[in-house]
């Protein structure tokens, strides 16, 4: 029987406790279910690990085959000098509906111009000049196009936009165009009407979007940022939002999180701030995830979502 310890915050157990068990069990995997206090860590075979869990040091963790996050980002561990087993990042469809929603969602309020009309509810017919352009008119480009970033690029071709996804290596993405490298990353910022960040949090990304970056942006475009919140220059995209460079700004993530209530994007009348929750990780998807991976590794199969440590994710 395969030992498997829960690193997540203790109050997330109830809600992981069923679902893993379930998946598991559907997997033909057996195995007990363990918190920190349950055991040593020399018998821990798998653990299932969240940043804000209490295991950040896995030296004692001798026979554990494999780390297995709940979050698809991995920038708060990749560096960890005492994670010498293999780890896997989180990449379930519950992450990918929840970003997909997110996405959609706000592309097409900026897309028809819901804002506007929210606050000209004042009995004035304004019909000339808001009529929306067709989504085969409007240009969205996705910067980061791996499992979350070309499931978003995917659905918005679908819709008909104009989709062009920006990666730093070259990826093939049916319906929508595929640039890379940094000639690829000028070429498309400079047709972004609506720019969606989906890039993961490595040195290469912090401040991607800078001063220089957002000037190769259409006058008035918007922003969208799902991603990591080192992507944004907080005072280049504040500047560029008062120039008119940017028309506005939605963003999920933050450098800091949560975001301090004197931070100025919380006043800004042309940034909308939610609290993280474009793609959550939901425990019953995420299970299969984990579940997946254990009957892999046991069966000798490669890991699905393994980390390149070089890369950052």
């Amino acid at each position: 029987m395969l030992n498997i310890l829960f690193a997540d915050r203790i109050e997330n157990w109830p809600l992981y406790q069923a679902p893993l068990q379930a998946a598991l069990a559907e997997a033909g995997v057996t195995a007990r279910l363990c918190l920190p206090d349950d055991l040593p860590p020399s018998e821990v075979d798998y653990i299932v690990y969240s940043p804000r869990g209490p295991v950040q040091d896995f030296t004692a963790y001798t026979r554990t085959r494999a780390v297995l996050s709940l979050w698809a980002g991995v920038e708060r561990v990749v560096g960890n000098a005492t994670l010498t087993q293999p780890l896997c990042r989180m990449v379930d469809e519950g992450l990918s509906r929840g970003m997909v929603e997110w996405v959609v969602g706000h592309a097409m309020r900026y897309h028809l111009d819901v804002d506007f009309f929210q606050t000209h509810q004042d009995g004035v017919w304004r019909q000339a000049g808001h009529v929306p352009p067709l989504a085969t008119e409007r240009a969205i480009t996705i910067l980061g196009i791996g499992a979350l970033g070309a499931a978003c690029a995917t659905t918005l071709a679908q819709l008909g936009f104009k989709v062009t996804g920006w990666s730093r290596t070259p990826k093939t993405v049916a319906g929508v165009t595929c640039l890379h490298g940094a000639d690829g990353l000028r070429e498309t910022l400079s047709t972004a009407e609506i720019l969606v960040t989906i890039l993961p949090n490595t040195p290469e990304t912090t401040n991607l979007l800078n001063t220089e970056t957002l000037a190769l942006l259409p006058k008035g475009a918007v922003i969208l940022n799902p991603g990591r919140g080192n992507l944004i220059d907080d005072d280049a995209l504040l500047a560029a939002l008062e120039t008119g460079q940017v028309g506005a700004a939605t963003l999920d993530v933050f450098k800091t999180e949560p975001l301090p209530p004197e931070h100025p994007y919380w006043a800004h009348p042309k940034v909308t701030v939610t609290p993280h929750i474009a793609a959550e990780t939901r425990p019953s998807s995420a299970a299969r995830v984990i579940a997946e991976n254990i009957r892999r590794s046991e069966e000798g199969a490669p890991l699905l979502h393994l980390v390149d440590r070089t890369r950052g994710y």
